[in-house]
């Protein structure tokens, strides 16, 4: 055989040209007659990738068409994915276009199913209210922590059911302790809630530079913490409060009132030292110092700390957990007086004829002392015309009140009994407490909605501190949350599914048997029933977990997780443009100077 080339040929090279070879060469060798050599020897060096005959021929192959076939649909579905993809999620508000399976299931099933598509729906077309918020409604349940606020839930609309504020559509938690405890008191945390700064147990309106009951650090006003209720009145808001407990209690007292000690209510509470060191005590700061002269509204009890030598009756008993004036004062005369000279319209009222009485949009002060010391608990309350108010009714007269400023207001209403309740272990009047709280809530967003200020408000319902109430066992589905959850594996006792973990005579022995009281020999459902617990003190303490905070309403996305209780107020202050946060220009400057 002729060689075709002076170049030695591999044997491991050749191989024998197919018919679609030897068509493809018969065509080349039409268009040009050189050209059979080329192929041939390009046959025998399949491995030269320079060849330009071997690529026409993997264009022309019916792989290179199957490859490019299928790339073409690989990247056509890709695209029409991206397109679906894109389109679908540009308006995830829209529930319509939130497309689901629909699945045929049990309805043992179907029933949660449906409830998840109610949810996502709510969840996906929520709207953000990023307006400045004008008025700023605070409710603080005393003592109201997680598991208070689910057993009122049982008690009051089921396991299904929610409270008001758990429909809100922002929440968050709050960590409680404060700056020296683990475990707080309610002056501390309301110190933090009002004042943005975590203080010392106990102590209130001062900062961690005040021990408890050092009143010369007390008097320096560099310790003092201002709170949203000052800045509100610098900003010419209309400020108030509202409480079930009294006036210079705790809660409401760390909104105007600097004291190193919260028992120094008045002046039987205070030591004669810091008496003698011209401390003052809470009453007389609510009443004669210019933050709690300027509050608009004022409600609550605490009659025995700012009018000396007051006498109780069966319907308003004296507090005998508390102290009661004696130094000769009539604070609430005095108030009057300071009105009167001050030539503003202003009301005293002490019973629910006086509240209904009084026409609102008539008076810009409105001092209401409704009892003696803490209100009646709301399921005992006289609801008679002489009578204490409920939190409702004090709450819708003190918004008819605040409501007549262009300026906007800050109102702060506190369910107090919550916490009393919970202190004598008396479970079943703490989760009442929290239904009314429920009904304050209601009511207030039905004043709102009606005076076309729901928009414009910021809403919240938080707690300053939780209790050691614990819900037990297994209880059926459907069970009242005051029975019984079921009997000790270990000696056979029956227990109910709410105990505290320490209580008021809460550890209760059966004498004959030296096992735990069975239960059942009372009435578990009874008012007075005092809740069974681990350990016996002389009363319920404070529990440490951290409290749920719900808000709606304007600048409610700024709770969105687990804060410092501190926290609250830097919110409140940033959705009012007050405090460090006043939008005037001026104001600003001179708060750089003088911080406030």
């Amino acid at each position: 055989m002729e060689k075709r080339s002076g170049t030695p040929i591999s044997s491991q090279k050749v191989r024998k040209l197919s018919d679609v070879d030897m068509t493809e060469v018969q065509l080349n060798n039409l268009e040009d007659p050189g050209a059979k050599e080329t192929v041939e020897i390009g046959s025998f060096q399949g491995n030269d990738q320079s060849n330009p005959v071997q690529q026409t021929k993997w264009f022309r192959s019916r792989l290179f068409l199957i490859s490019v076939v299928f790339s073409a649909l690989l990247i056509t579905a890709m695209c029409i994915g991206f397109v679906v993809h894109y389109g679908m999620s540009g308006d995830v508000g829209d529930m319509e276009t939130v497309s689901y399976w629909p699945v045929d299931l049990p309805k043992e099933q179907q029933e949660w199913y449906d409830q998840g598509i109610d949810e996502l729906q709510k969840a996906v077309s929520r709207q953000f209210n990023r307006r400045r918020a004008k008025n700023v409604i605070l409710f603080v349940g005393d003592g109201m922590g997680p598991n208070t606020v689910t057993a009122a839930r049982i008690l009051g609309v089921k396991e299904e059911g929610l409270l008001r504020w758990e429909k809100f559509p922002d929440m968050g938690l709050l960590k409680t302790y404060c700056a020296d405890k683990q475990v707080p008191d309610s002056f501390s945390t309301a110190t933090a809630l009002f004042g943005g700064v975590k203080v010392n147990y106990e102590t209130g309106g001062v900062d961690a530079n005040v021990p408890l009951g050092n009143c010369t650090a007390s008097l320096k006003e560099d310790h003092h913490v201002q709170t949203i209720l000052k800045w509100a009145q610098v900003d010419g808001m209309r400020t108030g409060f509202v409480t079930t407990t009294r006036v210079t209690h705790a809660t409401p007292a760390a909104l105007y009132a600097h004291v190193p000690d919260r028992r120094w209510e008045c002046e039987s509470g205070m030591p004669a030292e810091a008496q003698g060191q011209e401390c003052m005590d809470i009453a007389r700061q609510l009443i004669e110092q210019p933050t709690g002269q300027s509050i608009n509204v004022i409600m609550g009890g605490g009659r025995q700390m700012l009018v000396s030598d007051v006498t109780g009756s069966a319907g308003d008993p004296l507090d005998t957990w508390a102290g009661q004036s004696k130094d000769g004062r009539d604070l609430i005369r005095d108030w009057r007086l300071k009105k009167e000279d001050e030539g503003v319209s202003h009301a005293v009222v002490q019973n629910n004829r006086e509240l209904w009485n009084l026409n609102g949009q008539d008076v810009d002060f409105l001092l209401g002392i409704f009892a003696n010391g803490h209100l009646m608990y709301d399921y005992e309350r006289d609801r008679s015309d002489a009578g204490m108010p409920s939190l409702s009714n004090m709450t819708l007269k003190a918004l008819d009140v605040l409501g007549n400023s262009d300026k906007g207001f800050l109102l702060v209403v506190e369910a107090g009994l919550i916490d009393q309740a919970h202190h004598r272990g008396n479970a079943r009047k703490a989760l009442s407490e929290v239904l009314e709280l429920n009904a304050a809530v209601e009511s207030t967003l039905s004043f709102l909605k009606s005076t076309d200020r729901l928009d414009e408000t910021l809403v919240i319902v938080t707690a300053d501190h939780s209790h050691s109430l614990t819900i037990n066992g297994h209880p059926d589905r459907g069970s009242s949350i005051l029975g019984l959850a079921g009997n000790s594996k270990t000696e056979g006792t029956p227990y109910t599914t709410l105990t505290y973990g320490t209580s008021y005579q809460g550890f209760q022995v059966d004498p004959q048997t030296q096992n735990r009281r069975d239960p059942t020999a009372d009435d578990i459902t009874a008012w007075e029933y005092t809740q069974q617990a681990a350990i016996n003190t002389d009363e319920n303490l404070h529990g440490g977990s951290d409290v749920t905070i719900h808000a709606d309403g304007a600048m409610s996305y700024l709770f969105h997780g687990v804060h410092e209780q501190s926290y609250v107020a830097h919110a409140i202050s940033y959705a009012l443009r007050i405090g460090r946060f006043r939008d005037s220009s001026i104001a600003e400057t001179l708060a750089e100077l003088t911080p406030i």
